[in-house]
Order: structure tokens, then sequence, then C-alpha cells
């Protein structure tokens, strides 16, 4: 059970679910996509969500995955967001159906961009120590698709390779078009050191210079809690 939020106040927070549902769920995981955020708006103080899948294992990649899929939500105050972890039946829905589950709540440092017309707001500093965490998601023109992908399989390999990372995940609102990435750092050193090197670097090159995204959403984060386990890794 996550402890209480570490951070007071008003400010917006954020929750990522992930979860891994057990083959004799799939059916009710996959109806979780289709019925989508409107299954969420009872939620108090819920201010944006997004119900998301995810590829193979859990990356980032055409081929999707048939049983991994995440939550991504912000709730207008660290109370509502510790409201939602502990004593949500979502929460618990996807906990009794899962064969690995993670959640974490998240204050936003830095952010550059839209996700459907909706930024993120700044709510804390730049930390000063890890560990932090990412988000890159985008809106991929149907015209450039074909492009993009092509950079996908070299940056997905540097990042599960890269040092500091804790945790990464490829998530998306829809195959091939609308796609994100999460991941988890020991510090904003090694966070930088993969984004601006490597496959990563050229990838983010190509995207501005031919136009890729008709959106897109940087943003980078304090965890405030990480609780669960994912990819076989404990966390919490």
């Amino acid at each position: 059970m996550p402890q209480p939020l570490l951070t007071q106040g008003q400010a917006q927070t954020g929750v990522l679910l992930l979860a891994d549902i057990a083959a004799e769920f799939r059916l009710w995981g996959w109806s979780r996509i289709v019925k989508g955020p409107s299954a969420l708006q009872h939620l108090s103080g819920l201010v944006f969500a997004k119900v998301l899948g995810s590829g193979h294992e859990g990356g980032f990649g055409l081929r999707p995955s048939v049983s991994r899929q995440g939550l991504l939500l912000w709730f207008e105050t660290p109370q509502q967001a510790e409201d939602f972890m502990t004593r949500s039946q979502v929460v618990k829905d996807y906990q009794e159906r899962s064969r690995e589950f993670c959640l974490m709540a998240l204050k936003t440092w830095s952010s550059r961009g839209r996700w459907d017309q909706k930024s993120l707001d700044v709510t804390t500093p730049a930390p000063v120590h890890g560990p932090v965490a990412a988000l890159t998601r985008a809106s991929i023109k149907f015209t450039k698709a074909r492009a993009f992908w092509q950079f996908a399989p070299a940056s997905q390999n540097a990042l599960s390779q890269a040092q500091g990372c804790q945790l990464a995940v490829g998530l998306g609102e829809a195959p091939y078009l609308r796609q994100a990435t999460f991941s988890i750092w020991d510090s904003v050193a090694d966070m930088d050191a993969y984004a601006r090197s490597g496959a990563h670097l050229q990838a983010i090159q190509a995207a501005q210079n031919e136009g890729y995204f008709s959106e897109s959403l940087f943003a980078r984060f304090v965890p405030l809690q990480v609780q669960g386990q994912w990819q076989g890794k404990v966390y919490g």
C-alpha cells in the first residue's frame, strides 16, 4: 500500500498505473481500453486521463502487447491522487487481475508541448538529486509514420542498455500513430546522457527537421512514490 505523498498543497499531481493483465482476465483488460477515459470521469479531482496500451513485452514497437497496459491520470491535488492510489476501486480491480502491477505518483518539474491540446502544470522545482522520470509522447503524422518508425528499434535498444535507467515502458493511445515512452532514471545526468546522444538524439533531430509530429509533449517529473513490480523488478 502506498505511503502518504511526500508533498502537500494544491498542486496538480500525476499517477501512472502499469498492469500486466493475467491471461484469464485479458478480455476485461481489453474492455478497459475500449471504454477509454470516459469510464474514469467519476474520479474526484480528475483533470486529465489516458488509457494506454503497450508494445510487446512492455517495449516501444509496432507489435502490441496482449496484456500490458497503463493509466496516466492527473489530479487537482496530492490528496486526490493519494485517495485514488489507496482507496479507488479502479486500482483494486487492476491489482487483483494483474500478474505484475506498478503504481507511482509524479510531480512535474519541466514540460514542453501538449497532449490533446492540454499542457501539464509545472508544480515542483527541478530536483538536485534523483530519481527522476520522463515522458515523451507524440501524435505522428500518417505521411511521416514510416520514416519515424525506422528509428524505433535503435532507440529502444539504446534505452534498454542506458546507464541509470531504472524502468522504461512503451505506451500508446493507438497503434502506429499515437505513441509514448515513460522512463525512470537514477539522476538527471543519466537521463540527459541518453536523451542527448546516440540513436535517441538522431530520432529527435529527424523528427524536428522533418516535422514528424502533429503534436508532442516532453515532460520530466519527480517520482514521489513508486510501488509494485514491473518486468520482474520490485519497487518501493
